[in-house]
């Protein structure tokens, strides 16, 4: 398939690339940078020059394109209403170009996205497959930018790695390649309607976690209070306090996804977190 491709030179979005390319696609890579054209080309894609906010663009790219996955998100906290106004009124573009098609439309959620989401699974009832990959919070690898990162950067400002209470809260998450796998199987095969679990690790405790950067570190590893959390951590503390265990033994099951890398814990150990 031709596959149009939103957010095609990020994190993930790079390696859903390459994951398409492999697999025997063609990939047309959304950007409007001539830093990002120079990566698709590279990467054997083609390149369609465009924003999220160019409606008419991404309607002729995604008519175009045989299917299309859409990763990109401006990750504006201080805006994010607005960000996620843009996201559904480009899921809403792309969603009408690809009515009665039958071609598949892979999203991903977004935290209170619920709009985006629903629009997409009405979009199931329009003669679109549709699908929805809900990620992990931690999608790990080289290059991450995410909360892994941030937690490490936090211990060696503050001189220890810490973790709340007991530290027996449970974080999921998936290696960036295995996600990159599961976008992939779902522009190929997922059923219309589908919402698809992107996690490796179901669970991994959060002291756990913790323990792993502190002696990476050569740091204390050390339990707090939820009261010094957010004197700790953040905007971070209410993170690093849930307990939110996911399966994807649904997904799997569907379309024979398994996730094959390094789980987090391993990940960590290899130390290219801490160069």
């Amino acid at each position: 398939m031709r596959i149009f491709v939103t957010g095609a030179t990020g994190y993930i979005g790079s390696e859903v690339v390459r994951e398409l390319l492999e697999g025997g696609h063609q990939v047309t890579g959304l950007t409007r940078s001539d830093q990002g054209a120079a990566l698709l080309e590279k990467a054997g894609a083609e390149v369609h020059r465009g924003t999220l906010e160019d409606l008419d663009s991404l309607q002729r790219a995604a008519a175009a394109a045989d299917g299309v996955i859409h990763l990109a998100f401006n990750h504006d906290f201080s805006d994010f209403a607005g960000s996620l106004a843009a996201d559904l009124r480009a899921v809403e573009a792309m969603g009408a170009a690809l009515e009665g098609s039958g071609k598949p439309f892979v999203i991903t959620a977004h935290a209170n996205g619920v709009a985006s989401e629903n629009a997409v699974i009405g979009l199931a009832e329009r003669g679109v497959r549709t699908s929805i990959v809900s990620l992990a919070p931690s999608v790990h690898g080289e290059q991450d930018k995410g909360f892994v990162p941030r937690l490490i950067h936090i211990a060696r400002m503050k001189g220890f790695s810490a973790y709340i209470g007991d530290g027996a809260n449970r974080w999921p998450a998936v290696h960036r390649f295995d996600a990159a796998a599961l976008f992939r199987l779902a522009v190929e095969a997922a059923p219309a309607g589908s919402r698809l679990d992107g996690v490796g690790d179901e669970g991994i405790r959060f002291r756990d976690i913790a323990a792993v950067i502190g002696r990476q570190l050569n740091l204390p590893t050390v339990s707090i209070s939820r009261e010094e959390a957010e004197a700790h951590f953040g905007f971070l503390g209410v993170l690093a306090a849930l307990d939110i265990p996911r399966s994807s033994a649904q997904t799997q099951e569907l379309l024979g996804w398994r996730p094959v890398q390094p789980g987090l814990l391993e990940d960590l150990e290899q130390g290219h977190y801490f160069q």
